[in-house]
């Protein structure tokens, strides 16, 4: 199978696991649209969804899908999104699309985080992909001499804005290891909005799509 045909095998199996008349949470990038997508055919056994981006609200509404702000919302049952890596304790790496702020915010609210995702993305340590740290402009600068200072060569996102009106940098060759306590030292630093390590708050199910079928994995207690 190819990539794009693991990503949709993925998306139409989290589709079949959603609860029927629930407010959904979606995320955003190549994967969460292929969820999008397969989630449109089954609109009507869904009330409404809570959107991680902007780009994802419109495919969400150009499908007849009711978006609604998450401020409308108390809890959701479950929340559904990709990742750039994911490791076997469930820890990601997430923001390749740029929406890490968002998705962290609609995931907190979640009670069951779903990461659907195709076999490249397991990964035996966080780090290969460059991590992505949202940051307030005027900072900028700082944050890269923080992440320096950790080991990593912070690159900014050129011609790129979050949907909060920030830049985004990309840290390439940090060493992780130790995710939850990396992702809290980061979230410290003065001007940093959120960083796209999602170990405090990991995947509670994997659905792998995998050369011989897709694999649901759950997270250990």
């Amino acid at each position: 199978m190819t990539q794009d045909e693991l990503k949709q095998a993925v998306a139409a199996a989290a589709v079949e696991r959603l609860p029927l008349d629930a407010i959904i949470g979606v995320g955003t990038g190549s994967t969460a649209n292929c969820f999008i997508d397969a989630l449109a055919e089954r609109k009507r056994s869904v009330r409404a969804t809570v959107a991680s981006s902007q780009a994802s609200a419109e495919r969400l509404r150009k499908h007849g899908i009711m978006v609604l702000e998450l401020n409308e919302v108390e809890s959701l049952p479950v929340y559904v999104d990709g990742a750039d890596e994911i490791d076997a304790r469930m820890a990601m790496i997430k923001g390749g699309g740029g929406a890490l702020t968002r998705e962290k915010i609609v995931a907190a609210v979640a009670r069951q985080f779903v990461c659907i995702a195709d076999q490249s993305k397991l990964v035996d340590k966080l780090g290969r992909f460059p991590l992505p740290i949202e940051v307030i402009p005027m900072a900028r600068a700082h944050v890269e001499r923080e992440m320096r200072a950790l080991g990593g060569e912070p690159r900014l996102r050129t011609g790129f804005t979050t949907d909060n009106g920030n830049q985004i940098l990309d840290v390439h060759g940090l060493d992780i290891a130790d995710a939850v306590a990396l992702e809290t030292r980061i979230d410290h630093i003065a001007g940093v909005v959120s960083n796209g390590l999602f170990a405090r708050r990991g995947a509670d199910v994997l659905i792998l799509g995998t050369a011989s079928g897709v694999r649901i994995i759950e997270r250990s207690s």
